[in-house]
């Protein structure tokens, strides 16, 4: 196409009417409320909060974010225990996070206690000891040039940021060291 025919289409087409805005106007906000909270929860799925926040950071009122959050909550497509649950699930599968680990990680999202609650409830001492163990028996390193007193240390540090309460993952730990033949560590007896 060449720049004259351009220009003669241009010309030919008809101006706009009159009284019509160039400009769309204002969008509803509730509307616009609603497609934002709609694209959060297509990536994946949400918290009340974390969509509340997404809501106030594009400038949305709270009373009008209250009223979308109120009937997306309604209509099921917000559930903060289901995603409580679901968060737990996945973080203790793909983590291996203690039940400290996970309470944080839930408060962080915005999760209420009365949601959080029932989702830690069923992470049990047990399965808890048994995440524990099967970490520190996948990351533990053996080999000739392996300090045990190292690798203790190590061992008990990365337990405890997973959340693993202190007693336990020293427990685990000296169980490991033992089990490997060495002399376990004692934290009481430090070299100088």
């Amino acid at each position: 196409m060449t720049t004259s025919s351009r220009r003669r289409r241009t010309s030919a087409q008809e101006p706009p009417e009159a009284g019509a805005s160039a400009v769309d106007p204002e969008p509803d906000p509730e509307s616009f409320a609603r497609s934002i909270a709609l694209r959060q929860l297509t990536g994946a799925p949400r918290s009340r909060h974390q969509l509340a926040e997404a809501l106030a950071r594009r400038g949305v009122e709270d009373a009008v974010a209250g009223r979308v959050l109120d009937r997306f909550t309604e209509v099921g497509l917000i559930d903060d225990a289901a995603y409580a649950e679901m968060l737990v699930r996945s973080r203790r599968e793909s983590r291996s996070l203690a039940r400290r680990a996970l309470a944080v990680e839930l408060r962080r999202k915005g999760i209420s206690v009365e949601d959080a609650e029932p989702a830690l409830a069923t992470v049990d001492d047990a399965a808890e000891e048994a995440s524990a163990r099967e970490l520190l028996r996948r990351r533990w390193r053996s080999g000739p040039d392996a300090d045990p007193r190292v690798q203790t240390r190590r061992a008990i540090a990365m337990l405890g940021r997973k959340g693993y309460p202190p007693g336990l993952s020293s427990r685990l730990v000296r169980e490991m060291v033992d089990d490997r033949g060495s002399e376990p560590w004692d934290p009481a007896v430090t070299d100088d």
